[in-house]
């Protein structure tokens, strides 16, 4: 999912030590510095030292799972519409197995769903159900045990304020610019105000649809066209698609409407854009780089497109840029016309290679929680910037990556207090994509600088190990440290306790000067962000620089920052000419200040 716009948005000692918590044992330690903190001043200096370490322990304070009492495999939905009265009928079958004997009862979401029989599939036997905001309460007809599959045949009808949209035909005088449409929209939890499930990333099952439309419109669904069934009275026309490969219910998807299609292939791969009639230059100027894009995904992971089949389809009114709808992704049609404009295609190529990466990350693997949907988001927005580098060069790399970390601070300025990558925040769903400053752009920025830590070769070895270990599974941060860490023999909790868990960035004053008599190149280092129980007083930076010398060629060395004060002296037997922070972008969530 990308949005259309991604808008900008003092400790004590005390208070550094605590911020971590109360209960571990670098309280006990902690306790016994502050103490002593008037009587030894060695013992404030490694107290600031060591912020970083016991102080800022940023792992996650509370549980975003949610429990389950049983495992939906398969949801069977068929469903018809009322465009005129924006009404929906549905009769979804859904197929799940307990987790553990002596079910009874189990809870499903949906939304304003007005049901007319929930039945068992098998025989129609009628069960109980009671209703509650959200939720549908259904009584078994017996206990069951968790070897047992159970089915349970839902027929209702609704006029959904989410998860569906119903949009009207658009002229141009006597030009029809679209047809009337309707499309739906899961993501985060808003497939349950159009189908009876359990509507939560951690839960993935495979789907098959039967949607009936009026005959001349084309439906554009998830997974494969089993057949195309027109009614007896030839008005209407039954599509039927079928996806074999487990995902969550907020990628189910379909598209209703009449459009000219754009085929290819990518190996046997089938690739259809679906735009709307005599607008076919979009197909060359937004989507003519798709199949390079699949190539340099593939190429870069080390794994193979993971699904049988990609469509790209354009709808109006569409409240984001782009949505990842599993196999099918769902485009607005605003942001791809700005594809016919040269200074902006740029933008639209970068739209079309996010979506194109979460079939990696988000569709392949899926962040197990909403907490962890950075996890989705933040490897897009990288991989839009490495998409970038593959077809136009390093640079162009570096300056979207760039421009992702400036986003963020200008963000964090604004709203200091929004969230972290790990959003302790996602229990209120309403707010999730408030700050895409956070989960997008900064996340593309860490990404970059958990690669620049780990090492390209280490880091895609990871990126191969983590997508094939957890192939059509759920993940969480704790399984991304777990790769990275095996693969480049580092330990990695400061990294992500700072990056991921934490908040903000790193703001440093570096007063620098050469001292002729003892040949050294002195810096004194001050971070001067604001720590606070979710930002650190000191960042761990090991920070690059490049010292310039006349005559001799440019050296390296790397400045090893863990304090809130630092002063660190490097040999140098002439004055340099220059010194350059940072010279390859490896921290660009830093903002430095230097004399």
């Amino acid at each position: 999912r990308l949005l259309i716009s991604k808008p900008a948005d003092g400790m004590s000692l005390r208070g550094a030590c605590f911020a971590g918590g109360e209960n571990d044992r670098s309280m006990a330690f902690c306790q016994y510095l502050l103490m002593n903190l008037k009587q030894n001043a060695l013992l404030s200096m490694l107290l600031l030292g060591l912020t970083v370490q016991l102080g800022f322990g940023q792992s996650p304070t509370a549980d975003f799972n949610r429990p389950q009492s049983f495992d939906v495999q398969h949801y069977t939905i068929r469903i018809s519409f009322d465009h005129a009265k924006r009404t929906v009928f549905g009769d979804t079958t859904v197929e799940l197995r307990p987790l553990r004997d002596g079910l009874r009862s189990l809870e499903l979401d949906a939304r304003d769903l007005k049901f007319d029989a929930i039945t068992l599939a098998a025989n129609e036997a009628k069960l109980e159900h009671r209703l509650s905001p959200g939720k549908v309460i259904v009584t078994l007809d017996r206990a069951y045990k968790k070897d047992e599959t159970i089915a349970i045949r839902f027929r209702y009808s609704a006029k959904p304020k989410k998860g569906i949209y119903f949009v009207d035909e658009k002229r141009d005088k006597d030009r029809v610019v679209h047809s009337s449409q309707i499309w739906t929209q899961g993501e985060p939890d808003e497939a349950h105000h159009w189908f009876p499930s359990f509507d939560f990333p951690s839960d993935k099952a495979t789907t098959e649809k039967f949607v009936t439309v009026e005959k001349g419109f084309q439906v554009i669904g998830n997974g494969v066209l089993v057949s195309e069934r027109e009614s007896a009275d030839g008005k209407s026309v039954t599509f039927h698609y079928k996806l074999d490969i487990p995902h969550p219910t907020y990628l189910v998807s379909f598209v209703v409407g009449k459009y000219e299609k754009f085929e290819d292939k990518f190996r046997d791969i089938t690739m259809t854009n679906y735009l709307y009639p005599g607008t076919g230059i979009l197909n060359q100027n937004a989507y003519s780089k798709t199949k390079q894009m699949l190539e340099i995904h593939e190429k870069l992971t080390g794994v193979m497109y993971p699904f049988n089949k990609y469509d790209q389809t354009v709808v109006a009114n569409f409240q984001f840029g782009g949505m990842e709808n599993i196999t099918a992704t769902t485009m607005a049609d605003s942001e791809i016309a700005y594809a016919n404009l040269e200074f902006l295609r740029g933008n639209v190529e970068d739209l079309v290679a996010h979506e194109i990466a979460h079939s990696w990350f988000g569709n392949n693997v899926t962040m197990k929680n909403w907490a962890e949907l950075w996890l989705n988001e933040a490897f897009a927005t990288f991989m839009e910037a490495k998409v970038r580098e593959e077809l136009y060069g390093r640079q162009e790399y570096l300056r979207k990556i760039g421009i992702d970390a400036e986003s963020f601070m200008e963000h964090d300025a604004a709203v200091p207090n929004s969230h972290a990558l790990f959003n302790q925040k996602a229990k209120d769903i309403s707010i999730l994509f408030k700050w895409p400053a956070v989960t997008y752009n900064k996340g593309g920025a860490v990404v970059h600088m958990l690669s620049s830590q780990v090492g390209d070769e280490a880091f895609w070895k990871a990126i191969n190990l983590y997508l094939t270990r957890h192939r059509f599974g759920s993940v969480e941060t704790a399984d991304l440290i777990k790769v990275m860490e095996e693969t480049s023999d580092q330990k990695l909790d400061w990294f992500f306790d700072q990056w991921v868990y934490g908040t903000s960035y790193p703001k440093l004053t570096i007063k620098q000067g050469y001292d002729d008599k003892a040949k050294v190149l002195r810096f004194e280092i001050s971070q001067t962000q604001r720590g606070d129980k979710l930002t650190p007083q000191a960042f761990r930076l090991p920070l690059e620089i490049e010292i310039t010398t006349p005559g001799e060629k440019p050296r390296r060395e790397t400045l090893e920052i863990n304090a809130r004060k630092h002063s660190i002296e490097i040999a140098a037997p002439t004055k340099p000419s220059s010194v350059t922070f940072d010279p390859d972008t490896k921290i660009p969530l830093i903002s430095i200040k230097s004399n």
